[in-house]
């Protein structure tokens, strides 16, 4: 079985259940929870917890008892073989100093750097609102778009208001009827533009090209995470590159 853990409630299994229907043959193998929770706390718990990254048996203690309990078929950490994690980076967080921040979530990306062992852990910049931070697509200026941290406070409007999209449908597949053909090649050729937006950008982060990477490696979540504060965060506009973790997922996991 495969683990998808998510942030919020709302956005991202609505965004992934698309992602499901357009990539995935076989739906009944995969498990998605939400966490209802920033990454923060997610940290806090797994400290309090036992502070070696055991995602799952944290999530089997949460989730006990539940009546739309999503792992009540595993009985143990072993029945899941592998587990993807997506949060927001969330920096605007005034319950931490910035340099906390950037050391938890340093830490959570050095425990969670592989799906078949604790998990591997993708980063939304800012918030998961990012992949809705373009203009009409496919968007050429895509890499150099990024936000100060006031203004991630209020990302969800900032994005809203600079897309070219009144909404996510752009991106969606409807759940209350199949969709057309044609509705169906559409939305999945927004996707691939997304891919190559992210993954190009995230590219640039890491190797300063504006391209489609060589190898996956060369864009691991590490190396985004640590390129965004070198060139972005630990600066004096104390901003951040926007980027999307779904795309670069997608990336990652059919390259």
């Amino acid at each position: 079985m495969i683990l998808f853990v998510f942030e919020g409630v709302k956005r991202e299994p609505d965004l992934f259940r698309t992602i499901q229907r357009l990539y995935f043959a076989n739906r009944d193998e995969q498990i998605v929870c939400s966490y209802n929770n920033n990454i923060y706390q997610l940290y806090k718990d797994l400290q309090e917890y036992d502070g070696d990254g055991d995602i799952v048996s944290l999530l089997m203690e949460k989730f006990a008892g539940q009546a739309d309990n999503p792992l009540k078929d595993i009985d143990a950490s072993a029945d899941i073989s592998e587990i993807y994690l997506f949060f927001d980076y969330d920096f605007h967080n005034r319950n931490l100093s910035l340099e906390e921040i950037n050391r938890q979530v340093k830490e959570m990306l050095e425990t969670f750097n592989n799906e078949t062992e604790f998990g591997r852990l993708y980063i939304d910049y800012p918030m998961v609102e990012s992949i809705r931070y373009t203009k009409q697509l496919p968007d050429a200026n895509y890499w150099t778009y990024s936000v100060t941290r006031s203004e991630c406070g209020k990302f969800k409007g900032v994005s809203a208001d600079f897309s070219a999209y009144d909404s996510f449908d752009f991106i969606l597949l409807k759940d209350h009827r199949e969709p057309t053909e044609e509705e169906t090649k559409e939305v999945k050729q927004n996707w691939e533009y997304l891919k190559e937006m992210n993954v190009g950008k995230a590219n640039y982060l890491c190797k300063g090209k504006n391209m489609m990477p060589a190898s996956k490696e060369d864009i691991l979540q590490d190396k985004i995470f640590n390129s965004q504060l070198e060139q972005y965060v630990n600066t004096e506009d104390c901003k951040v590159a926007v980027l999307n973790a779904f795309p670069i997922f997608l990336f990652d996991y059919f390259k």
